[in-house]
């Protein structure tokens, strides 16, 4: 068995090769035991039920590549291969304003049809330290942080991590892709067309989780594309509070937080108190340069988002 996987395009479980222009060939790693083999395979057999519900709505307005086969013998899987390139910021902006909102229609198209795939659950109190790992982020704050930051940054942090710790609101589950990130979507530019892959963490989720996800804030189009969601969905199945409604905006406030929260709870794990090397200690100043970034985002986030 190949165990060198350096030269491999592969992911956290899955290595593809090429297979021609139209299809991608993909097995588990090779490093997998058979457990871990077996327990891809059903990875991808749910996956594939998935693909196949939402390809089922045929909306003209997204494509979500098909994955043709499984081979359970041989431990492969053989999908369509998206066109484009991942969807970031840098690629948004070069678009033309048409393209923009053929995206932002498409995206909440996508998010619409993915919710209501399946029954919309009942609405339930939910606290939104539960989606970030807010014992790591405490913390960091309360033992480490003053190591690095000024009295003022660590007292500002503090504040945020405990509106966080401490915000509830009404929502409900519903269906999801449960990881929409610019990586996870691809646009060609030959047919204006988005396309979305990577369907292993859909699963029901609060549903705010994917209206306010990493793309739409990366973006910048996070209002639009729920303004557009609102328009759309199907209002007899559940409602959905206006743009302009002041809990929403806390909602949406905390929501777009999170996603630089995250960012920050990574890049704290990785400084190091006592670096053991040039490369670690460079890496460290890099890593707090990251953080006081991720700051100013949310300490603007909590002003303009604030009722």
């Amino acid at each position: 068995m190949v165990t060198d996987i350096r030269n491999l395009n592969h992911g956290r479980e899955t290595y593809a090769v090429y297979y021609g222009d139209d299809f991608v060939l993909k097995r588990p790693l090779p490093t997998f035991s058979d457990d871990k083999r077996e327990k891809w395979l059903v990875k991808q057999h749910r996956t594939k039920q998935i693909i196949d519900d939402i390809r089922s709505v045929k909306n003209p307005l997204y494509n979500v590549p098909e994955m043709k086969f499984i081979n359970d013998d041989e431990y492969q899987i053989l999908e369509e291969r998206a066109c484009g390139l991942p969807l970031t910021p840098q690629l948004y902006a070069s678009l033309s304003k048409r393209q923009q909102f053929e995206i932002i229609n498409s995206v909440a198209s996508f998010l619409v049809d993915m919710n209501e795939l399946k029954p919309v659950e009942p609405i339930v109190k939910y606290n939104i330290a539960k989606d970030i790992k807010f014992s790591r982020l405490d913390s960091f704050i309360e033992n480490k942080m003053s190591k690095w930051f000024s009295r003022a940054e660590v007292t500002t942090m503090a504040k945020i991590r405990d509106k966080i710790g401490t915000f509830e609101y009404e929502t409900r589950r519903a269906w999801s892709h449960g990881d929409l990130n610019p990586g996870n979507i691809l646009y060609d530019a030959k047919t204006s067309k988005i396309s979305f892959i990577d369907f292993a963490e859909a699963d029901y989720k609060f549903i705010y989780h994917d209206i306010f996800a990493p793309l739409q804030v990366e973006l910048d189009i996070y209002k639009r594309v729920y303004e557009t969601y609102c328009q759309l969905h199907n209002k007899t199945l559940y409602p959905m509070p206006s743009i302009k409604n002041d809990t929403l905006r806390e909602i949406m406030k905390y929501r777009v937080m999170l996603v630089y929260i995250r960012r920050f709870i990574k890049a704290s794990d990785d400084l190091r108190i006592c670096p053991a090397s040039y490369k670690s200690a460079t890496n460290n100043l890099e890593k707090i340069d990251f953080i006081k970034k991720q700051m100013q985002v949310i300490e603007t986030l909590e002003k303009q988002l604030s009722r």
